[in-house]
């Protein structure tokens, strides 16, 4: 039992562990993955790793083609749109909720929050887990707090989208001016302001993933569905 148990432990780690390298680009879109070269580097067997895979398959994260091999999935602007969806849906039905009375100590965080997100040379991870410490905190002023995990559970592609729009912008400024915006309209009860403000925000995703498509086209899933070929080395077409 005890044994099985550690295997579990292990198969949550892999799995927390590559689904965390492909939504930060880690692992970037389309690149090859080895199940021994990943298990040599997790110290792991491949069991677990192949267990993984076919959990980030279902997720849309990898692709696995037959007689050529398991590649991280390009990110599909339709998945993008899903998400995106019902991100927003969430989000502003929340701000429908908010009480004329905010919680005082949410506030205060939500204020830290901000200030953490304008400081001088913050790098792009240390700024996207203060994005969504920030949107998760607005849904509590709402009561709405655990809905976050349901919207976090569906978002891979376009959380992948994001930071791709966070390197294209080089500074995250402009993102945490947005935030500071829709917090104000927040704390001044103005929830028309608010519900533009995010609707904006939230949607800007769309743009950079036009702008990055025209450059880096191979970023992202294209209408052909076509699968990559096996040469000398393993290519997408």
């Amino acid at each position: 039992m005890a044994g099985s148990g550690r295997q579990r432990t292990n198969r949550r780690v892999v799995h927390e562990t590559l689904r965390r390298q492909v939504l930060t680009l880690e692992l970037p879109p389309g690149s090859a993955l080895s199940e021994n070269e990943l298990a040599a580097a997790l110290g792991v067997s491949r069991t677990p790793v192949r267990e993984s895979l076919i959990l980030l398959a279902e997720e849309g994260l990898v692709q696995v083609f037959p007689q050529v091999g398991s590649f991280v999935s390009r990110v599909d602007p339709e998945r993008v749109a899903d998400a995106q969806f019902l991100r927003e849906a969430v989000e502003l039905a929340a701000l429908d909720d908010l009480p004329a009375d905010l919680d005082a100590d949410l506030v205060a965080e939500l204020r830290d929050n901000l200030a953490a997100q304008q400081r001088p040379g913050i790098d792009v991870e240390e700024f996207f887990t203060l994005d969504e410490e920030f949107h998760r905190g607005l849904l509590g002023l709402s009561s709405h707090g655990r809905a976050w995990s349901t919207v976090a559970s569906a978002k891979g592609h376009l959380d992948r989208a994001r930071r791709l729009g966070l390197y294209e912008a080089g500074s995250p400024a402009v993102f945490a001016d947005q935030h500071q915006e829709i917090f104000q309209a927040v704390l001044d009860n103005d929830v028309e302001r608010a519900r533009s403000r995010m609707r904006r925000h939230l949607r800007a995703v769309f743009e950079d993933i036009e702008q990055i498509r025209s450059r880096s086209p191979e970023l992202f899933a294209s209408n052909s569905g076509a699968a990559p070929v096996r040469r000398n080395v393993v290519v997408w077409e």
